[in-house]
């Protein structure tokens, strides 16, 4: 992404938790696709986010918070519907070089995507895994996953008994669809912040446009927006459907804006 001479990024977002009060997507995932977007609007590199219908709103809320516009595409739940928007981003006058997916539920072993205890959520998950891999096609992009759990898109580049033996029902729900490049995070937004970093410490010449959004009053912002406006939900277990909160992972908002703040000291923005 640093090296790149003209980037385009897509930002794939939006984990949908039917077991919740309301039905909603989680919070995780919204923050770190608002970050990194952020940053690379401010950078002056166009983003195109992607989500499906059942993740729609809290996906757009966190877009109105930017300080740039980005191409957002909203997908059916069927296995056609992503294959079309396929079709429709390769053919692009300005086509992705890199796709990044945040905290967004893989096919498991079964072909169908899973939440951490079993629970089958293909009626409310749309495929994204086929804008990284599918039978007999090849992105024409480079990919990167971003999850915490070993049931995201990613992580199936992981050994499959590192997954069954570490991750409840593993042998279920362990994704199957790999990426190029895969970011293992205790919480899936913050791999996406490290990424941010990361690209900032490469481009010293955009570092500053790159970090200029990424502080404590945006992480509110992004959030708020998230929860209130988009009702984004966090802390659903099997015996508690999820809440709107302002919490991802069930840490508070305080926790989230520490590991921001320690990232960003680790990166010069006077270049």
């Amino acid at each position: 992404m640093a090296a790149h001479p003209s980037p385009h990024i897509g930002i794939i977002c939006g984990f949908f938790v039917r077991h919740a009060e309301p039905p909603s997507p989680e919070t995780d995932g919204l923050n770190g696709m608002g970050q990194l977007a952020a940053g690379l609007l401010e950078a002056g590199i166009p983003v195109t986010v992607i989500t499906d219908a059942p993740c729609a709103k809290a996906a757009w809320a966190v877009t109105r918070v930017l300080p740039g516009k980005v191409n957002l595409e909203i997908v059916d739940v069927d296995a056609q519907s992503v294959r079309d928007l396929r079709d429709k981003l390769e053919a692009a006058s300005a086509p992705l070089t890199h796709l990044v997916a945040i905290e967004r539920c893989s096919l498991g072993s079964d072909g169908r995507p899973h939440r951490e205890h079993g629970w089958d959520i293909g009626d409310d998950t749309a495929p994204l895994d086929f804008l990284f891999q599918d039978d007999g096609w090849t992105p024409k992009w480079e990919t990167i996953g971003i999850g915490d759990g070993g049931n995201e898109i990613g992580m199936g580049v992981l050994p499959r008994d590192i997954v069954e033996a570490d991750i409840p029902n593993g042998a279920l729900v362990g994704a199957q669809t790999g990426a190029d490049h895969l970011i293992v995070a205790g919480v899936a937004n913050w791999g996406a912040y490290a990424l941010l970093a990361a690209v900032a410490s490469l481009r010293p010449d955009l570092a500053r446009q790159l970090l200029r959004h990424f502080n404590a009053d945006n992480e509110h912002a992004m959030l708020e927006a998230a929860v209130k406006v988009g009702q984004a939900i966090d802390d659903s277990r099997v015996d508690r459907p999820g809440q709107l909160q302002m919490t991802i992972d069930r840490l508070p908002l305080e926790d989230h804006v520490q590991i921001i703040e320690s990232i960003a000291a680790l990166v010069p923005t006077d270049g």
